[in-house]
């Protein structure tokens, strides 16, 4: 899958929860409930190779500790809601799942395939203190908590922050502020920004969810009807397509984005944390070939800031789009097995798990309650790359990393907390959002209005097959 070719969960998230989302529903209640015993089975969407034995590495250690034993199984996370729908019809669902986006989360949940009662145990355990609120927030449905939250990543502005002092412009942090900085910087061979507009590529969903939760456009109102055609959704339509015509000509991908960036010939990109290994020069598939960068391959990271949360005219507060992975006990699991195996993944082995890919595998879990700061503290000196390896410490100043940190905070995702998610699922596999921003962007020069149109009356017809 494109996500895994290239190493980001942004390029590809919620995929799981988008192919054949539906087909979850009338699952619930299979199966013949919790069951006993020693023996685990452990679902990871982490399925590559390499995270693969890591993670066994931490069951290793898991089993030795406990006595439990663990058949570790990757899963595409394409393959997930046929593979769920099966086990559960089955009564087979695993005990454990990991590395799970928020959209089957709910997905599950709703369809009352999750033990939310051994799940809370874990977090009182652990102590719910210890995890950032806003994480807890996206995973409970009110008081009822669904998952243990173990990790994000996030969807952020990154700029030229040399041209910007050159030319006195202010961090784009704003609507205003980013498309002030767009027009002025596009001129000659610099283009203002670099944004995604591939309307068969669900990358373009989550660059535009982040400017929409940032001017307070949601999917859906509270009562769940679509909610596309919102003044503050109309209004993050039009800024998109402004920006958009600031940037390179043609169709805009997630391969495109990044490399127009990184060669210098845009003054920003919208992307993911995922970017950080590339722009420091780690990746030798896709190093930066800026003019500055021959000489000096970290010209692009010490030249670049970041914007996490960004805010628009319409929003209440600073905002953006992000993922949160997590663990998951089944209704049908080893209870008290499988409530130590996710409590030792979010301590003994948190460390490991992160470890994976820091860049993007942030925590959400800030620490224990004999040491508050643990786990975001040792997060910051964690190594990524992939041709070579460097602590992001040593790679970025401190605050650069403390705005990623604090991202997680800022994190909004549009029908999570309607309690829209097979809707949000069902939308990143149709891609009718992608689809008016391409419509928009691209030759049918569609308006503002009438793409906000297009996606409203998309997503609404969308809704009613889920009904």
């Amino acid at each position: 899958m494109l996500m895994w070719s290239l190493r980001g969960r942004s390029l590809a998230a919620g995929t799981a929860a988008a192919v054949g989302i539906g087909l979850l529903a009338a699952c619930g209640g299979q199966g013949s409930g919790p069951r006993s015993g020693n023996t685990l089975t452990v679902w990871s969407e982490e399925n590559l190779p390499a995270r693969m034995a890591v993670t066994q590495k931490l069951v290793d250690t898991f089993e030795k500790q406990t006595g439990v034993k663990v058949k570790l199984v990757g899963v595409d996370e394409g393959q997930l809601p046929q593979l769920v729908e099966s086990a559960a019809a089955a009564g087979k669902l695993p005990d454990v799942m990991g590395g799970i986006p928020l959209a089957p989360v709910w997905q599950m949940y709703s369809n009352g395939l999750l033990d939310t009662d051994a799940t809370a145990k874990v977090l009182a355990g652990l102590g719910r203190s210890t995890f950032n609120a806003n994480a807890l927030k996206l995973t409970s449905d009110g008081a009822k908590p669904l998952a243990v939250p173990s990790d994000s990543w996030q969807q952020i502005l990154v700029y030229r922050k040399d041209l910007f002092a050159k030319a006195h412009l202010p961090v784009p942090d704003t609507y205003q502020a980013i498309t002030q900085a767009a027009r002025t910087l596009d001129k000659g061979s610099m283009t203002g920004i670099s944004l995604a507009t591939d309307p068969k590529d669900v990358f373009t969903q989550q660059s535009f969810e982040d400017f929409a939760v940032a001017n307070g456009c949601q999917m859906a109102t509270a009562a769940g009807k679509v909610a596309l055609t919102s003044p503050s959704c109309v209004q993050a339509f039009k800024t998109y397509d402004d920006l958009a015509k600031t940037g390179p000509a043609g169709t805009q991908t997630v391969d495109t984005t990044r490399a127009t960036y990184q060669a210098g010939q845009s003054a920003m990109v919208v992307w993911s944390t995922y970017l950080l290994d590339s722009l420091a020069g780690l990746r030798d598939d896709v190093l930066p070939n800026c003019p500055q960068c021959k000489a000096d391959k970290s010209f692009l990271s010490k030249n670049s800031g970041i914007v996490t949360a960004v805010k628009g005219p319409d929003g209440a507060a600073p905002a953006q789009f992000g993922e949160i992975s997590s663990w998951t006990i089944t209704k049908t699991a080893h209870t008290a097995a499988a409530e130590k195996f996710v409590s030792f993944m979010m301590s003994s082995g948190y460390e490991g798990w992160l470890g994976m890919e820091p860049e993007g595998k942030i925590p959400v879990r800030n620490g224990t309650a004999a040491d508050p700061k643990k786990y975001v503290t040792d997060w910051r000196s964690m190594k990524i790359g992939v041709s070579s390896f460097e602590p992001m410490d040593k790679l970025f100043p401190a605050s650069f990393l403390d705005q990623i940190l604090a991202g997680v905070t800022n994190m909004q995702r549009w029908g999570i907390t309607q309690g829209q998610g097979a809707l949000v699922g069902a939308t990143e596999g149709s891609l009718p959002v992608p689809k008016a921003i391409g419509a928009m962007t691209g030759g049918d020069h569609l308006a503002p209005q009438s793409a906000a149109q297009q996606a409203n009356d998309a997503v609404s017809a969308l809704q009613k097959t889920l009904r």
